[in-house]
């Protein structure tokens, strides 16, 4: 089942249970699938590598404005955004753990004879189409720059 059709289900579930901050992070990813669609031209489904994409993009979006009202000691609006957290997250893949994106990382800089920082940009290209949608970006990132130096 697409990820569009899950969206609809989900939030037809919302409105009924009156859950407004399920209804406000579902009408979001709603809202980014149809930009997406139509950012392409055309009505058709977007790859599920373009959801998953467009799912961490909204979980990162999220995390910064929760970190940002965090700091400036507004739990009224940093909890919504990790409420929201919450429900996007629901549809993205199982994330994997740090030890696991490290043996990951690993296994590519020793299958390329990856060695020094200069190596980084074609590790990270490898590992991030290997773990695509399983960790995040920032993740990886610190982990080559770890095991490179």
């Amino acid at each position: 089942m697409s990820l569009s059709i899950t969206i609809m289900d989900d939030l037809k579930t919302a409105m009924r249970a009156k859950d407004t901050v399920a209804l406000e992070a579902l009408r979001a990813i709603k809202s980014e699938i149809l930009l997406a669609q139509t950012a392409s031209g055309s009505k058709e489904e977007i790859s599920a590598d373009d959801e998953v994409k467009l799912l961490q993009r909204l979980v990162k979006t999220r995390k910064e404005s929760a970190r940002i009202f965090t700091e400036q000691n507004r739990m009224d609006l940093a909890e919504p955004e990790l409420a929201q957290i919450a429900v996007i997250e629901k549809f993205l893949p199982a994330q994997l753990t740090e030890e696991e994106v490290e043996a990951v990382i690993a296994k590519i800089i020793s299958d390329t004879g990856a060695s020094g920082i200069a190596s980084m940009g074609k590790v990270m290209g490898l590992a991030a189409a290997q773990l695509g949608g399983t960790a995040e970006g920032k993740t990886i990132s610190t982990i080559v720059k770890k095991l490179l130096v």
